[in-house]
């Protein structure tokens, strides 16, 4: 059945939202001495985005021209963006952690003529830049400098132009509204991919358009609920979340300090949260681990209840009866322990969305042992990010749900998952042979990843077509798969990445979480150590030898990890390791750590 989507574009879904309620609260931020929240309603969001939009016409911005942001998470992102829409622009997104070389090359290749920047440092990104195109540099943060080149002004600056002009001609930003159509341009997000230069991706307004009411349609997002917004928003999981709010008029609070998360979860009690699985791996952790440190009848209590509330899943999974002795086990639990866990996360979740990189199974069940299920779902920055997920109320865990909206899938001879429909980019940008490549004659994206279909149209991934290793013994092997795996088995490590491609064993390396490795070492000869020594010591490299043996024994013979190397930090975005959506870039940790991975290789194979 075809979604039917009653907007042209962003803005006409966001002017349709201001004069439904323009009173009521549409996004949060913290306050200037982080007392707490401050709201802002539709009517006063619309009112600064206006006037943000008027002020980028008086620049110069026309239809589709290319406005770049380059900041962090947090309330002037979202208002400049909706600026740049209602202008009749698209917003170019660069990562805040960008280095300079590829923020230049990303403002260049998209033919932006303005920079919206946090602040003179990120601004700076670009000072030494031959950008024939940019004209101006906007500040959210930070004083203009007079004398640079190109032209510097601050945010309140332009706002204050716009409002003036608004002044002047009231009607401007309606008039500019009506004539932006479905197929302009909104948005190039440019790819971080594993090698070399990011491909900027083209994205309508029509897609997002369809993701807003999409969401809304399988109940992901509703009315009465309120999130809290952290992810990235130069990310497409946040964007598309963005659209989500806009047609559906939830309030949103945004901040992207994840060193904040934890506590203010407590704090704004949203029931809605998104993130990367990574998040909810650092809960999982926090949680084991702090039940395995109090020893014990504290220790026994918590393992019984995950045991009690995993049986619970199992049978709920497999569409079998929950016996009423059963019921009452759980029920205690819940009181005895996930309680606790749920009043950590604000005591109001009603969906939890992973997406950006696979979620761990084993991970997926303790969250739903703990009543706090997380629904995992799938898509890619080429097709708007929200393609397939779990709807509240019909988890199946081990899948990324069903498709959304009238979304097609089908699933090639070689098991590559291809998809076609709304959300799905117009090409890459000033790329068109890597275009031509990315689709099937009859219109279908190639996503790159393997999949299979159940019969009710649940999606499973296995794999990225491209990160699959083949061992020199021919066999195929799926690295997240066993990475998966061995995160749920070990609550200390923080990144596993398995080394094996044209080998003829499989090795792994691991990064440890610092919280839980310190919280592993108290009350042992370790305690009181530095990161560093803790993860050298032979205590430490036992312990996840420990934990290696117990995952090979759920391993096929030629997927056991044979050798295992600790690594003396974790892996980082600034490092080139992560992709700011926090996926591991393969290539670039195997190039960074070679010393470490021959080693694995030299001689004879230790056998854990």
């Amino acid at each position: 059945m075809t979604l039917k989507v009653p907007y042209r574009s962003i803005p006409d879904m966001f002017l349709k939202r201001i004069a439904a309620s323009p009173n009521g609260d549409a996004f949060g931020h913290p306050a200037p001495d982080d007392s707490g929240p401050v709201w802002l309603t539709w009517g006063q969001i619309g009112q600064r985005a206006k006037a943000i939009a008027a002020g980028l016409r008086g620049l110069g911005i026309g239809a589709e021209d290319r406005v770049a942001i380059l900041a962090n998470t947090r309330l002037e992102w979202v208002i400049a963006d909706l600026g740049v829409m209602c202008a009749g622009g698209a917003t170019t997104t660069v990562y805040p952690t960008t280095e300079p070389e590829d923020a230049t090359y990303i403002i260049a290749d998209s033919g932006s003529r303005i920079l919206i920047a946090e602040n003179p440092t990120q601004a700076s990104k670009i000072s030494d830049a031959d950008l024939p195109d940019l004209t101006h540099v906007v500040l959210i943060d930070g004083a203009a400098d007079p004398g640079a080149s190109p032209t510097q002004l601050t945010l309140a600056d332009l706002e204050q132009r716009g409002a003036e002009a608004l002044a002047e001609d009231p009607g401007l930003i309606e008039r500019i509204v009506e004539e932006i159509k479905p197929d302009h341009l909104a948005t190039l997000i440019y790819t971080s991919g594993t090698t070399g230069r990011p491909k900027g991706v083209e994205l309508l307004h029509a897609g997002w358009c369809w993701e807003g009411v999409a969401q809304a349609e399988l109940g992901l997002l509703k009315p009465e609920d309120l999130q809290y917004l952290w992810l990235p928003l130069s990310h497409s999981f946040g964007k598309t979340l963005l659209c989500g709010v806009i047609h559906v008029g939830l309030p949103t609070y945004v901040d992207g300090r994840l060193d904040k998360l934890v506590d203010l979860l407590g704090v704004i009690r949203p029931t809605v949260m998104c993130g990367a699985p990574r998040i909810f791996e650092k809960v999982y952790n926090k949680s084991v681990t702090t039940a395995q440190t109090g020893g014990g009848a504290k220790a026994k209590i918590f393992a019984w209840a995950v045991r009690t509330g995993k049986t619970k899943v199992a049978l709920e999974q497999a569409g079998q009866p929950v016996s009423g002795g059963l019921r009452f086990r759980y029920r205690l639990a819940e009181k005895l322990v996930f309680s606790k866990l749920q009043t950590k996360l604000g005591g109001r979740i009603r969906v939890m969305v992973s997406g950006a990189a696979p979620l761990s199974k084993d991970i997926a069940a303790f969250f739903a042992a703990a009543n706090l299920p997380i629904s995992e779902g799938y898509g890619l920055t080429e097709t708007s990010a929200g393609n397939f997920v779990n709807r509240p109320g019909a988890l199946r865990i081990g899948t990324v749900g069903q498709a959304l909206g009238d979304l097609e899938c089908r699933i090639d001879t070689d098991g590559e998952i291809l998809l076609r429909g709304a959300p799905v980019m117009r090409g890459y940008h000033n790329l068109p042979e890597e275009t031509a490549a990315a689709f099937t004659e009859d219109g279908f994206f190639r996503t790159g990843d393997i999949g299979e279909l159940d019969a009710d149209g649940y999606l499973k991934i296995t794999d990225r077509k491209k990160d699959l290793v083949k061992t020199s013994g021919g066999k195929y092997i799926a690295p997240s798969h066993i990475e998966g795996m061995y995160k749920a088995l070990c609550p200390y490590i923080s990144q596993a990445v398995v080394i094996g491609q044209a080998r003829n064993y499989c090795t792994m390396l691991v990064t440890l979480d610092p919280d839980a490795i310190s919280a592993w070492a108290a009350g042992g000869p370790l305690e009181g150590r530095t990161y560093a020594e803790i993860v050298a010591s032979a205590e430490a490299q036992a312990m996840v030898d420990g934990y290696v043996r117990e995952l090979n024994a759920k391993l096929n013979r030629w997927e056991t990890i044979k050798k295992v190397t600790i690594l003396p930090r974790d892996l980082t975005v600034e490092d080139g390791e992560m992709t700011p959506s926090l996926k591991i870039k393969r290539r670039s940790v195997e190039t960074n750590f070679a010393a470490e991975i021959d080693g694995m290789y030299a001689g004879t194979v230790a056998e854990i």
